[in-house]
């Protein structure tokens, strides 16, 4: 019998320095090159791996990576916590309540962008050779996994491209949010009965039956019931006033450990529990955007990039590369996932100038598609050809959202917001204290425009949309906004709030510039552009300090009105540069 011994834990340490140390390293260098990080954490794991050390230089690898079990079992292991809280951080975006209240044009496109991209996987994936399934008599399980696999869109992905184009906090950012809320619950939902019937061995009614009943009562139950109950939990912790974000860290992972154990028991995987404890957890809105942001930093920066790098050294992915295969995963799965997202939101009537974008959104697989293959691969329900197929079409359709994205936004034709911003609209020291009054306050400026017809409805429809998303977005700045019938043109405002305003912000920090917007309702593609380019003004630090250092309403409609035409200026030369090909 062997056991553990200090040589293990020497070596354990080594390993977490490399792994962490490169997959982190080259994971902040793929950010700057607008990549996602999960790219470079799996590159990582290829370099180290079997894949390349491993053929070159396999002295090195033994001795880093040594085929002890219980060597092995060590890095396995927190792999493992990796994944788990990935999904619990995955629930944690999720909200349920928005996704509910918008389940017109969000449940339409997310069941077109489940079903459409099922029927067409499964069209392509149940004629494939018998050597590409572990057990060929399973042929149809496999072509329902596979078609299931398809449909699950990376919300971490598209919600970090959305940030990055500073689309997350519009109208659009609001839907597609919403959709892939759906969809990410529907999809582990089917994937998780898929398992459990695979697990059983067989196809039959009983155990489907079970598995079924089991999974959907869970949620639903976890959702109605677990949500209330967490809800009234936080608001007790909020209460006591325990020392926080540590109290509201410490019962998130619980909750987490909780749910994972009791579907694990129930013979549902403990994925499935973490997922839907971060979904219940969520909807707690005593929970801060602080706090959130902090489970979300901790589980991408430590267990994160252990899990994905150690993808790579568990498989030699050269050896498994199918190029065939891997060229109809990414064609099958972007193009499902484009199409039905496509067909949904033109059949929920969203204005045509947002539904590429939208569409687009849909497309990444990302982490969730790597995270559902590798269950699969571990189950013995696919082989290692498709799962490393899976994963360069998870890698390649998170790294192209991005430049796609960004093409399709170039297409629009470009909007001066500065045109919108008068000067009794700019208020340079604000007399709101709180993000209602702040609120009010600058939308007295709009309802004073003549081109306000609706008054009553600017300050309200602003606050229902603050309620459902908040609209701060860091380094002291919000931009409530609102669309509405009633206004014939949009009406730009500007407050600064020098003392600063809680808002719930991201970062956790008050709030000192404050933009409101408020466009006419049927202009949703000047709405998005208008946001866009006040939160790309934001984001510059040296913006930010002249609307700071501005010493009265006169100049600080200057400085603002100035930097609004540089950014539209700076939009058209972005344009004619990319046209030409510069």
């Amino acid at each position: 019998m062997h056991y553990l011994d200090e040589s293990h834990i020497y070596i354990f340490l080594v390993q977490l320095f490399i792994l962490m140390g490169c997959a982190r390293g080259l994971g902040e260098l793929f950010k700057r090159w607008k990549q996602p990080s999960l790219t470079a954490e799996i590159l990582v794991g290829l370099l180290l791996g079997p894949t390349i050390m491993g053929r070159f230089l396999p002295g090195l690898h033994l001795a880093l990576f040594p085929p002890d079990a219980i060597q092995q079992s060590m890095l396995e292991t927190v792999a493992w916590l990796g994944v788990l809280f990935l999904l619990l951080d995955t629930g944690l975006e999720i909200d349920f309540s928005i996704a509910w209240r918008q389940r017109g044009n969000a449940f339409l496109v997310a069941i077109s962008d489940i079903v459409i991209p099922m029927v067409i996987a499964f069209a392509a994936v149940v004629f494939l050779p018998a050597g590409y399934m572990v057990n060929p008599e399973q042929r149809m399980i496999f072509a329902l996994f596979m078609a299931t696999v398809m449909t699950i869109s990376a919300m971490p992905v598209a919600a970090r491209v959305l940030h990055d184009l500073n689309l997350l906090k519009t109208d659009l950012g609001f839907l597609v949010m919403s959709a892939l809320t759906v969809n990410d619950i529907i999809g582990w939902v089917m994937f998780t009965i898929i398992l459990g019937v695979f697990a059983g061995g067989t196809a039959s009614l009983g155990p489907i039956t079970f598995v079924f009943a089991g999974t959907v009562g869970f949620a639903v139950l976890a959702l109605t019931v677990g949500r209330s109950l967490s809800t009234k939990l936080f608001d007790r912790v909020r209460d006591m006033d325990l020392p926080e974000p540590a109290t509201s860290l410490t019962v998130t992972m619980l909750l987490g450990l909780m749910f994972g154990a009791f579907t694990q028991k129930l013979g549902i995987h403990a994925l499935f529990g973490f997922f839907i404890a971060g979904v219940v957890v969520g909807e707690a809105k005593s929970l801060s955007e602080e706090t959130r942001g902090i489970v979300s930093q901790m589980v991408h920066s430590l267990f994160v990039p252990l899990f994905f790098a150690n993808i790579g050294i568990k498989l030699d992915f050269a050896a498994h590369f199918d190029f065939p295969l891997v060229a109809l995963m990414c064609v099958v799965g972007i193009g499902g996932r484009y199409l039905g997202a496509w067909l949904g939101v033109t059949w929920s009537r969203v204005p045509r100038v947002n539904r590429d974008l939208i569409a687009i959104a849909h497309t990444p697989g990302g982490m969730m598609e790597i995270v559902v293959a590798l269950l699969a691969l571990e189950a013995g329900l696919i082989t290692p050809q498709v799962f490393v197929a899976i994963v360069f079409s998870a890698v390649f359709s998170s790294a192209i959202m991005g430049p796609w994205m960004s093409s399709a936004l170039r297409r629009r034709a470009a909007v001066t917001a500065a045109e919108f911003l008068e000067p009794q609209s700019v208020i340079a020291e604000l007399a709101a204290t709180t993000r209602v009054s702040a609120i009010n306050e600058l939308a007295a400026c709009v309802v004073r425009h003549p081109s306000a017809t609706d008054r009553d409805g600017i300050a309200e429809g602003a606050m229902a949309r603050e309620r459902e998303f908040g609209t701060a977005i860091g380094h002291g700045v919000a931009i409530p906004h609102v669309r509405l019938d009633g206004l014939k043109s949009p009406v730009l405002a500007f407050g600064r709030s020098p003392e600063g305003i809680a808002w719930d912000a991201p970062d956790g920090k008050p709030v000192h510039h404050v933009f409101f917007l408020a466009t006419p309702g049927g202009k949703a593609d000047l709405h998005v552009q208008i946001l866009a380019a006040i939160a790309r003004i934001a984001h510059a630090p040296e913006n930010r300090q002249r609307l700071t250092e501005a010493p009265d309403s006169a100049s600080l409609f200057e400085a603002l009105k100035t930097l609004l035409i540089e950014e539209q200026r700076h939009g058209v030369l972005k344009k004619l540069g990319a046209g030409d090909g510069k």
